[in-house]
């Protein structure tokens, strides 16, 4: 019974997703068991994708609603993001995390958004994602706040070089240290 207070009392997020101007991924984190297969999950995402596409979701986000999902999606220039909340979720909740998230990635991608750079500085897109979800509870919206932590972990990682310039054995001793201290959390 207490978990299930505990449910509903802390909103949750099913997933965030990042995808380029064909639906194809670039970073995507699921939170959540509603899709248990890769296959399950590239079908959602494709029908979202297509249901989404034709709208104009550049100047504002859009909401929509698909399978007892809440999506919030906004398109910036060849990326789309999305983040899924439950049909019965406020949909402020998943709104406040899409922007949380797509203005970390722009101060991180120091504002050029497109796919060439997302792409070049997956590293970063990746470990924010981690900063703003874990496990579906959001733990920070604060773009500023969601990108200073991301710069320290890249930039803390072996003597201060970025996950992107590390070698892979460097790369990977970063990956066990961030998942340690994700599971101590």
């Amino acid at each position: 019974m207490a978990n299930f207070l505990s449910q509903e009392a802390c909103p949750t997020i099913k997933n965030i997703l990042l995808l380029d101007s064909e639906g194809k991924r670039v970073a995507v984190k699921y939170y959540s068991d509603e899709w248990p297969t890769n296959a399950a999950k590239l079908a959602f995402e494709k029908s979202f994708f297509t249901k989404t596409q034709k709208t104009n979701a550049r100047t504002e986000a859009e909401i929509t609603m698909l399978e007892n999902n809440i999506i919030v999606y906004k398109f910036v220039q060849d990326l789309h993001f999305f983040v899924t909340g439950g049909e019965n979720e406020n949909e402020l909740i998943p709104a406040t995390v899409l922007q949380g998230f797509l203005d970390a990635v722009t101060l991180l991608l120091r504002n050029n958004v497109e796919q060439r750079e997302a792409l070049e500085n997956l590293d970063l897109i990746l470990l924010c994602l981690d900063e703003i979800v874990d496990g579906g509870i959001v733990l920070e919206t604060d773009s500023s706040v969601i990108a200073g932590k991301v710069a320290t972990h890249s930039h803390s990682a072996d003597d201060g070089a970025p996950l992107s310039e590390q070698t892979i054995s460097q790369a990977l001793a970063t990956a066990r240290e961030h998942l340690t201290r994700s599971l101590l959390r």
